[in-house]
């Protein structure tokens, strides 16, 4: 990508905020990657740099904004297997396998997601002005199943204005010790960072933490356990797994919100979000993606069912 310029004159009647501005100028950008470009110095009014995004234009100013090349990740692609549903020019929608990180972070500078998506596809264009895949939804490292990676800004943007809205659906299976309350059921219940252990979440009572809203159904019970079919409406760390364990049924296999030994011979938790449904870039009609339990999740249900 080469560098860009846009000019901008502001026709308003009531003075504005420059990043609100610059924002409907540029849509295909985030607000937060037009704020860097004047906190970096790439946003001029009146041919003078902008002094901050907060600074308000008036009638008749002229704005230009500089967009400048993307610049290569300081991170590196690893061949690393992925399993692609889908790919197109805007994004992969991948089935991650459980083990696997998605975004680097300390502890797991590398063998993550989004380095061997930079292993895939070397040229993709990149996120906020690196050649680097956008995260837009995350998965639990022992966590499986199906999520989508931006390959441009406008896509990122279009993804996560739907994330936002609510109105991509997903669908998660899980095998849970013990039965819930009622076959089937909504789950509304506050989450917050634990104020104790800092690297978990916990369930808030109400009037703090976030919003935090689940559906699930029954899938098919067994003697000491229940397979349940969850649909998160709200996106929140851990939600389904702090969700489960309200319902005094934690996940089979997790051991940080459920039991410390699990009751069945596994060695991550029992959690697969099997679909995922929304609109790609241009499209008016969502699509609808799936994933199958991988083979270890279906060898467990099976002994389940024989014993």
């Amino acid at each position: 990508m080469v560098e860009q310029v846009h000019d901008f004159v502001f026709r308003g009647e009531v003075n504005e905020r420059l990043d609100k501005f610059i924002v409907r100028c540029l849509p295909q950008f985030s607000r937060v990657r037009l704020q860097g470009l004047i906190h970096d110095g790439f946003v001029l009014v009146n041919d003078l740099p902008a002094k901050k995004p907060g600074q308000l234009v008036e009638s008749g100013c002229r704005v230009r904004i500089t967009i400048p090349p993307i610049s290569p990740s300081s991170l590196r692609g690893e061949s690393i297997p992925l399993e692609v549903v889908f790919e197109n020019t805007d994004l992969l929608v991948i089935n991650k396998p459980a083990g696997m990180v998605v975004h680097p972070a300390a502890g797991h500078t590398s063998g993550t997601l989004v380095h061997a998506v930079l292993g895939h596809d070397p040229e993709i264009q990149g996120i906020g002005g690196e050649e680097r895949p956008g995260v837009v939804h995350r998965l639990d490292k022992d966590t499986s199943g199906l999520i989508v990676l931006a390959k441009n800004d406008p896509t990122h943007r279009w993804l996560q204005d739907q994330f936002r809205a609510r109105s991509v659906q997903k669908k998660y299976l899980a095998l849970v010790d013990g039965r819930p309350p009622t076959p089937k059921g909504r789950i509304e219940v506050p989450i917050g960072r634990d104020p104790i252990h800092r690297k978990k979440m916990a369930l808030m009572p109400s009037g703090k933490g976030r919003e935090a809203v689940s559906e699930y159904r029954t899938v098919e019970t067994f003697r000491a356990h229940t397979l349940l079919e969850f649909h998160p409406i709200t996106g929140r760390t851990h939600q389904v797994r702090l969700h489960c364990a309200f319902l005094n049924c934690p996940i089979v296999g997790d051991v940080l919100y459920g039991r410390r030994t699990p009751s069945v011979a596994i060695n991550r938790h029992f959690l697969h979000a099997a679909e995922l449904t929304l609109r790609l870039p241009g499209e008016s009609k969502a699509r609808q993606f799936t994933a199958d339990l991988p083979g270890e999740l279906q060898t467990i249900l099976a002994d389940l069912r024989n014993s």
